[in-house]
């Protein structure tokens, strides 16, 4: 079967099994379908093997399990696996929380934003309209009153004329779009500043709750709220604890069923408790931030009110910047009180699945159950284990960190949810507090806590043997897996929470007491006999070892260079041209001989002179 097709299959099986639970009155979500799945499959007991493909006879009875567990409404483990889906599905920190409150935002302005960025406005009613939308957006983004009263209007109005007069729309209009989104957002930081500067001021403020008394108020109730809804968790947890402890050191027949449903009933409400702490932790932050946004809120704003007290004229470079700060810190406010609601309802919602165990065992039968057996919270018993330390030299191979020896000893990642891992697994998943003080064991780069010191010793002696039979174990309570955070063996079921951050792996930092000596020499010493430090020596040796005389230098000329020095050019002139035919002759031509006579004189006074040509005719030669 190849992957698409089991898929296929599995698709199918869900939408069989959710359909089923829909039609006998039970509506259950695909993700707890899924859930339901891959626990009844793991579970030994229904003798599923993973190897080989599921026959038909497998689906239907696979379909089966699933029906009858889905639809067991008094089941705590069914409780625990919808509370865990649930939160998994729904919770979110407060980081992405506010993101996706942001991102929604934007989405809801899209519309306002772009008829605003690809308006043509020309005419003067046209440029009034693109006005009073730019209005609206402002009012909307903000979130500082109804963009429906006429109060509200009026204000924000007043304040936008003031930064933006409707005889810059034209301007605003000609600009590219990013550049108006940007300057809307802009527009809008401004104006919101102004607003808050003036109810500040007691000069305006239509339509704006006081978002920090609001916060102020909320927080502690909050707070408060949750608290109340852990400290019953805790207390329910103890005494299902100290009732588990109890009938598992004198167990019998009879016991065996209520045992098993008292230990679900524990991972029910220990389940309830992680989840709260995480929401109180949430909600501790929640109050930290708005504690350090007031400060700088008050900050702001005094420096404002200083800067524009007795001026008729203050500079926009000295107001504008303060005026964006105080947007911020007003949107952080808004957010805040998202974060708060969002906190608040999800407390609320969790509490629906904590109805089993209240029929099951009611009061007057938690009663009688506790008669004569004394309930330890988790403080006391971790009291009680404080002083019996693991002592390091009982061991060889092992690791054992302590607080006085680990610089993060409290951020260190313990396995199984900060439960002891040798009560887990040999008193059949009876949950105990591990003692950090004790000492946290280090197995294959995990890390164990436990509440005793003789656990301590026993699991260290074989702790593969104990961490295999709590995976079993696991196997049969499927919602341990999520509980105890087992994810890495059991990957198929991690919660998205756990696979976004499942590389967070954080080692601890050990300290101990240690010195070093270093001898005065540690190497012979050693005299460079051709060290020189004349630098005037250093380039002639530099020069000579150069040797430009004989070398040619070569420049070139690049485009961040150019126009920065005087360049020039070379060229040759032009020369003449001449040809050659292809045969070449000479003719000789007969040399003159020419001969004079008498011009010395004679005997006679008057001188004769003969001149005699004695030169050969051309055609002679």
């Amino acid at each position: 079967m190849t992957h698409a097709q089991a898929e296929n299959v599995i698709k199918n099986i869900i939408r069989e099994i959710g359909q089923e639970c829909a039609m006998k009155g039970q509506t259950v979500s695909e993700t707890l379908v899924a859930f339901m799945v891959k626990a009844v499959v793991l579970d030994p007991r229904n003798e599923f093997n993973v190897d080989r493909t599921l026959t038909k006879a497998d689906v239907q009875k696979l379909i089966k399990l699933c029906i009858e567990r889905l639809l067991d409404t008094r089941n705590p483990s069914l409780d625990t696996i919808k509370m865990q889906v649930y939160f998994d599905m729904n919770y979110t920190n407060r980081v992405e929380l506010i993101n996706e409150q942001h991102r929604i935002l934007e989405s809801r302005l899209a519309p306002v934003s772009r008829e605003i960025t690809d308006n043509r406005a020309r005419t003067r009613e046209e440029l009034e309209s693109v006005y009073r939308k730019v209005v609206s957006y402002v009012l909307l983004r903000s979130g500082l009153g109804s963009p429906t009263d006429i109060k509200v209007i009026r204000e924000a109005t007043a304040a936008l004329q003031s930064v933006f007069p409707q005889t810059e729309l034209a301007a605003f209009l000609s600009l590219n779009k990013k550049e108006k989104e940007r300057q809307l957002k802009e527009l809008t930081m401004i104006v919101t500043g102004i607003r808050l500067f003036n109810k500040d001021c007691g000069k305006g403020g239509e339509g704006i709750d006081d978002l920090p008394a609001i916060l102020n108020e909320a927080i502690p109730a909050a707070s408060h709220h949750i608290d109340i809804e852990l400290q019953t968790s805790q207390d329910l947890a103890y005494r299902y604890t100290a009732m588990v402890e109890t009938m598992h050191q004198s167990l019998n027949a009879e016991m065996e069923l209520k045992l098993t449903m008292l230990k679900e009933v524990l991972y029910n409400v220990r389940q309830h408790e992680a989840y709260i702490c995480v929401i109180l932790s949430d909600v501790i932050s929640c109050a930290q931030e708005v504690e350090m946004m007031q400060k700088q809120f008050a900050a702001q704003m005094e420096q404002l009110k200083d800067i524009v007290r007795a001026k008729t004229a203050v500079p926009t470079s000295q107001v504008y910047p303060i005026f964006i700060a105080l947007s911020n810190l007003w949107t952080s406010f808004q957010d805040e009180i998202l974060v708060l609601s969002f906190l608040n309802n999800l407390t609320v919602n969790l509490q629906q699945f904590l109805g089993a165990h209240t029929v099951i065992f009611p009061e007057d039968v938690m009663e009688s159950l506790l008669e004569g057996i004394t309930v330890k919270s988790d403080e006391e018993r971790l009291k009680e284990s404080a002083d019996h330390k693991v002592n390091v030299s009982d061991f060889t191979l092992e690791e054992w960190l302590f607080p006085e020896t680990t610089m993060n000893f409290n951020q260190l990642i313990v396995q199984y949810h900060g439960f002891c891992a040798y009560s887990f697994a040999v008193k059949d998943g009876l949950l105990l507090p591990g003692n950090p003080s004790l000492g946290i064991l280090k197995h294959k780069e995990k890390y164990y806590t436990f509440c005793s010191k003789e656990a301590a010793y026993s699991f260290a002696k074989n702790p593969d043997k104990y961490i295999k039979m709590i995976g079993d174990k696991a196997k049969e309570c499927p919602e341990l897996i999520q509980l105890l955070e087992l994810h890495q063996q059991f990957a198929s079921l991690a919660p998205y929470s756990q696979i976004k951050s499942k590389d967070k792996i954080l080692k601890p930092i050990t300290k101990c007491d240690s010195s070093t000596q270093t001898d005065t020499h540690i190497l012979p010493p050693t005299i460079v006999k051709d060290y020189e430090w004349n630098e005037w020596e250093l380039r002639r040796k530099a020069i000579k070892l150069a040797n430009l005389r004989q070398k040619l230098t070569h420049s070139m000329q690049t485009n961040l260079s150019h126009m920065r020095r005087d360049n020039s050019a070379q060229v040759y002139l032009m020369k003449d041209s001449s040809t050659q035919t292809k045969f070449e002759n000479s003719s000789n031509v007969p040399k003159p001989q020419i001969f004079l006579a008498g011009l010395r004189g004679g005997t006679p006074p008057t001188t004769h002179m003969t001149k005699v040509n004695l030169t050969r005719a051309v055609d002679e030669t």
